[in-house]
């Protein structure tokens, strides 16, 4: 390739479908697709090693996903991790010029114009990777920065160059941090404070849960104790957690479409008095900040959840917007009590 001499880029990537459905180009980018995208993300040529990387797989997810670092982030003291690589493309959700490409967090997450974004991050946006072209040009070879939507936008420096950055990346194993996460995350469970969202909620199924909230916790406290951590997936009890959430959403709310219920609109500001998923469980706003958080969500979990749900008749939409049926809501409340234990 010119690049990466020596480095197992077949070995690189882990093809799980989730990678193939959100990130994978099925096909290498073509000298007229690089040229457009280029002129899409805003006349920013891409780097060789990038278009030599994207050429042998466009796109994905690494199988090495954490990367040492001499600077603390937000992530971390020592290290950042990264959920995937966007291809170069417009197929994909994650790919350069995809849904949730480089310019959607320029334009609608208002990150700073200073080159491209090819990273994201388990935090779902609070914090991204990019190409730094402020030095260089935007015909220049770029560095590779970490910029911190939480920290006022603060950039870090994280690598040379792209190929520094790809070869730099090492197992999780490195950071394995298991032990003390799982003693950090039964406390935040057990004892954090609930999202405003969450509480109001509360009070609203009052008369049919009663303790509503220690169902929660219990829910919760299962799931760190299955994973090690408190995080939400494709399995069954993190299935029921969002089956728990949205029935907890819907009790004040009107939920009118999937994207709808994962984030407020962003011509409007951030506020629990507009509540959507993000701010009942995953982040807080930073004048009310609450402790009860994942910290982080993957949206194609939710949109699979949401997907079946809709298509097994669990969830309908009504004159009021989507809700769960009754029936559903009695298996519901069945389920969340065996996990309690009262049954």
């Amino acid at each position: 390739m010119g690049y990466f001499e020596g480095f197992d880029v077949a070995g690189f990537w882990d093809d799980s479908a989730y990678a193939l459905k959100e990130y994978v180009e099925e096909t290498p980018p073509t000298q007229e697709l690089i040229a457009s995208v280029e002129e899409e993300l805003g006349g920013y040529r891409l780097p060789g090693s990038y278009v030599a990387l994207m050429t042998a797989h466009n796109g994905g997810v690494p199988d090495r996903d954490h990367f040492p670092m001499t600077e603390p982030t937000s992530w971390a003291d020592d290290h950042i991790v990264i959920t995937g690589i966007r291809g170069i493309g417009r197929a994909r959700p994650q790919s350069l010029c995809g849904e949730f490409g480089s310019r959607f967090w320029v334009d609608m997450w208002e990150y700073p114009d200073i080159g491209v974004y090819f990273a994201d991050t388990p935090s779902a946006g609070h914090d991204m990777l990019a190409l730094d072209y402020r030095a260089c040009g935007r015909h220049g070879e770029p560095a590779v920065v970490h910029v911190d939507q939480e920290d006022d936008f603060a950039i870090t420096s994280v690598a040379e160059n792209f190929e520094a950055f790809v070869t730099g990346l090492v197992d999780g194993s490195v950071y394995d941090t298991s032990e003390q996460d799982l003693i950090d995350d039964l406390a935040t469970v057990r004892d954090g404070s609930f999202s405003p969202v969450l509480l109001r909620a509360f009070r609203e199924v009052a008369g049919v849960l009663p303790d509503a909230d220690r169902r929660m916790r219990v829910l919760a406290e299962a799931i760190v104790h299955d994973k090690g951590f408190f995080a939400l997936h494709a399995d069954a009890r993190s299935t029921l957690m969002y089956d728990y959430l949205f029935w907890l959403f819907t009790s004040f709310n009107q939920v009118g479409s999937f994207d709808r219920y994962m984030r407020t609109p962003a011509q409007y500001e951030r506020s629990y008095a507009l509540p959507d998923y993000e701010l009942m469980i995953v982040f807080s706003l930073v004048a009310e900040p609450y402790e009860f958080s994942t910290g982080g969500y993957a949206r194609g979990f939710l949109e699979d959840w949401w997907n079946s749900r809709v298509a097994s008749g669990r969830i309908s939409e009504t004159s009021g917007g989507y809700r769960m049926t009754d029936a559903a809501v009695t298996a519901l409340l069945g389920e969340l009590a065996a996990v309690a234990g009262d049954r």
